[in-house]
């Protein structure tokens, strides 16, 4: 059943390629596989999505954490952003995405100060990267850790943010694609880059300054793509852009 489910996967894999993405993803390369682990020190279930490349003598092993944005705790979707982690998985990164909602969470604070009143989503949400993190490099200890980067959109882009300012030191590079809300961290390593959205300004504080970017080597790339055409809705054109883009940091 598990050889079926694998190939059904692919074929849906390789249809939602044609349609989101006009780069060629070759669902050849890799994998793709679902496992839930389990953080017994916060009693919850982590569910993710993996990525692995089938070469793993000319893959990179360079591996990939990603978290998407808010999706009202649906917890449904292990593949969401395929347009982006199928595409790195073919390129011969080991993607993991996580599923940092579940159906029984607390709703995304909507009011008062989104710093304070997110935070504990944010923090649970750093807290499941680290666990994933950790129980991955028991897993998988081929991987190349050194050059982790971790990726997120919007609420994720704000898990992201605070995982790296958290735990720099166990972070090569970080993608932020439009985190609105956590101040991204000033500082040289590691290495960041946000995607930022035509529609959606970032709060006060998020993005450094121009002095801040020149001191730390930051990136901040402005683009042409809605902050909710970042996830699966993005045409094939803006999946394509965006897709291009990261690529380009990672491989620089």
């Amino acid at each position: 059943m598990r050889f079926f489910l694998l190939i059904i996967l692919s074929f849906i894999f390789a249809q939602c390629a044609v349609k989101n993405s006009a780069i060629a993803i070759s669902t050849a390369d890799f994998q793709p596989d679902t496992l839930t682990y389990f953080d017994q020190s916060k009693n919850r279930k982590i569910p993710i999505a993996i990525y692995h490349p089938k070469d793993k003598k000319t893959a990179r092993l360079t591996p990939v954490i990603f978290s998407h944005g808010w999706g009202e705790n649906k917890g449904s979707d292990y593949f969401v952003y395929s347009y982006l982690t199928m595409l790195l998985a073919s390129k011969g990164y080991f993607v993991v995405s996580i599923q940092h909602e579940l159906p029984t969470d607390e709703m995304l604070a909507m009011d008062g100060n989104f710093q304070v009143t997110r935070m504990p989503n944010w923090k649970r949400g750093a807290d499941n990267i680290l666990f994933v993190l950790n129980t991955m490099k028991k897993d998988f200890p081929e991987l190349n850790y050194d050059l982790l980067t971790v990726i997120g959109h919007s609420n994720g882009g704000d898990m992201t943010a605070l995982f790296a300012s958290q735990h720099p030191e166990l972070i090569h590079k970080v993608i932020t694609m439009d985190n609105r809300r956590m101040p991204l961290p000033r500082t040289a390593h590691p290495k960041i880059y946000t995607l930022r959205s035509n529609d959606y300004p970032a709060d006060e504080g998020v993005l450094p300054t121009d002095d801040e970017k020149k001191k730390y080597g930051i990136t901040v790339d402005f683009t042409p793509v809605n902050h909710g055409n970042m996830d699966n809705d993005a045409s094939p054109e803006e999946a394509e852009y965006m897709t291009r883009k990261i690529l380009d940091y990672l491989k620089n």
